[in-house]
């Protein structure tokens, strides 16, 4: 049986890092847009082309499930917790900063005091 060769991509996964993306579970390659499925040591390839009717050998399967995982630990998950860092201090929706800004308005307006000028009437006091 003839197998997909998938050392080019276990390359490029060290090599280039950042051509690689990982969403709703599975691997993207972003110029190819092939997408790879790791589920137990096993890998399923899924590509618009050719590539996805063959399979990968069982010896380039695990080297690959194995560059996968050094990717998603030592790549990866550090870009996700910086996006999720990042996306701590962005700045908030227009709606949200005039629900804000409206907040703080009428938190000041109640907690200003009115006014009565009948509480600030002045006595006098004879001296002696």
């Amino acid at each position: 049986m003839t197998y997909l060769d998938v050392s080019p991509m276990i390359h490029a996964l060290r090599a280039n890092p950042d051509q690689f993306e990982f969403s709703s579970g599975s691997l993207h390659h972003i110029p190819s847009r092939h997408r790879f499925q790791f589920d137990e040591g096993r890998v399923r390839v899924d590509a618009h082309c050719d590539c996805a009717f063959l399979a990968v050998e069982h010896r380039q399967e695990t080297a690959l499930c194995e560059a996968f995982q050094e990717w998603h630990v030592n790549y990866w998950r550090p870009v996700e917790i910086n996006r999720e860092f990042a996306s701590h201090f962005a700045q908030p929706s227009w709606i949200r900063r005039a629900m804000i800004n409206l907040t703080e308005r009428l938190h000041r307006w109640l907690m200003t005091q009115p006014q009565h000028k009948e509480a600030y009437k002045s006595y006098s006091v004879p001296a002696e």
